[in-house]
């Protein structure tokens, strides 16, 4: 296997992962509430990276250079919010099939924009007839997976 498949192995496994956590989180969501599973899961991934970063030290960077950041950088962890939020309230009315390939198909629109543009920093790619051809075949395989 060569290093180039490494990031698309980690992001393959981030897919696999998201999957299940929508599920459990919507069963969570079930019985204590929608809000209150959101904030719980928050709560148990803010112990799990306080752990990882000061017990077991394996950051990578400095908390000390936040400053550093534009402020934008930090509406990641609204977003996460969102996020859950979202996944949680429609995975129990669709299934989780049907809300991942929606999920799915939303953030290839949007990164192949975010890339076209060259936003928050990161390297501008086109968005190419080959790329526009993809998300086609995509969404056709979405709207496949979605008929009953």
């Amino acid at each position: 296997m060569s290093a180039q498949m490494i990031p698309f192995l980690i992001a393959g496994l981030a897919g696999v992962t998201m999957a299940f956590q929508g599920a459990i989180n919507s069963g969570l969501s079930k019985i204590i509430g929608l809000l209150e599973a959101t904030f719980v899961v928050h709560v148990v991934g803010l112990l799990f990276v306080t752990t990882l970063l000061f017990m077991f030290g394996l950051g990578d960077g400095s908390l000390a250079r936040y400053a550093e950041a534009p402020w934008y950088y930090y509406i990641g962890g609204l977003l996460g919010v969102v996020i859950v939020y979202g996944v949680v309230r429609t995975m129990p009315q669709v299934g989780v099939a049907p809300a991942t390939t929606a999920i799915i198909i939303g953030q290839v629109l949007t990164a192949a924009a975010i890339d076209h543009l060259g936003l928050f920093g990161l390297k501008q790619i086109a968005f190419t007839w080959y790329r526009i051809a993809g998300v086609f075949l995509m969404a056709g395989g979405a709207f496949l997976l979605l008929k009953k």
